[in-house]
């Protein structure tokens, strides 16, 4: 039971990142489409053909979206944190096992348990740190420079993001741990992975 509660936050996480992540690269087309006409309605060429064509896209008010680059650093710190409990529930993370595969399987289960408790602890520590960071962004009122919006929301979003993912590695760093010392193999196969 507590495998499938764990299983729906990580995969709510990651739909929700998906949705943020969508709308980022939406913004930025926009963003891009908006500059690229500016450029155009003030271009030499576009005057060249007709001056009348050019002042009427520049009347349209048509430019890049201000405060793009403030908002898509927001969101993208925020769908890191979201993709990262569903990475860790299936072990997505990338590894390098060279000399693993020459090890036997004892030792290549305890230096897995090894990894996943120290990538659960960084996890932790990450956490913190974003709260910490959190504090200070809001008791100095920082904002961003063009929509002067309070950074602290973006540290926030990020926070709450990685609150589920600290969830879900203390999940399976003591699922690993278990498993290690029963010898089973109870929590989700890695991606790709076949054992």
């Amino acid at each position: 039971m507590l495998l499938t509660l764990v299983e729906r936050l990580a995969r709510y996480m990651a739909i929700l990142g998906g949705l943020v992540l969508t709308a980022l690269i939406a913004l930025t087309c926009v963003s891009v489409l908006g500059r690229g006409l500016n450029t155009l309605g003030h271009s030499e060429f576009l005057k060249s053909i007709s001056e009348s064509a050019a002042d009427a896209l520049i009347a349209t008010g048509v430019g890049p979206v201000s405060g793009d680059f403030e908002l898509v650093e927001a969101g993208i710190s925020f769908t890191i944190f979201a993709f990262l409990p569903i990475c860790q529930l299936r072990r997505g993370h990338a590894t390098v096992d060279i000399f693993a595969n020459g090890f036997p399987r004892w030792l290549n289960r305890l230096l897995e348990t090894f990894w996943e408790v120290l990538l659960s602890a960084l996890i932790l520590v990450i956490t913190w740190r974003l709260f910490v960071g959190m504090g200070d962004k809001m008791r100095y009122n920082e904002t961003t420079f063009l929509l002067q919006f309070p950074i602290w929301w973006s540290f926030a979003l990020s926070f709450c993001a990685s609150l589920v993912a600290s969830l879900v590695a203390v999940y399976c760093a003591g699922v690993r741990i278990r498993d290690l010392i029963t010898g089973r193999r109870t929590e989700p196969q890695a991606e790709g992975a076949v054992h």
